[in-house]
């Protein structure tokens, strides 16, 4: 009568490990889904912010041609002259430093 407590014993061990097997079986597939969309969902927000820059990179590009524009000195005597300025040579000075 000794023998049939240890088959009970040894029966509550092998449904423990047939359920942590069968948790893990389980288990891993969904972490597996969960990650890929995880995932996918970062690359998503990847392309979003990609196509932010690319727009902003275009807004730049074309701001800072306005300000060569802007600066060139055609530009500048145009805004003088129509202030009323005019270039006058002998006013300017040399400065050298030392």
């Amino acid at each position: 009568m000794k023998k049939a407590p240890k088959k009970v014993k040894s029966l509550k061990v092998e449904k423990v490990i047939y359920f942590l097997i069968l948790l893990v079986a389980v288990l891993i597939p969904i972490a597996n889904v969960f990650s890929k969309a995880l995932l996918s969902q970062t690359n998503i927000e990847v392309e979003k912010l990609e196509t932010k820059i690319h727009k902003q990179s275009g807004i730049n590009d074309s701001l800072s041609m306005q300000i060569n524009e802007l600066a060139s000195l055609d530009k500048i005597q145009a805004v003088a002259n129509n202030l009323g300025l005019s270039y006058n040579n002998d006013n300017i000075k040399l400065i050298i430093p030392e």
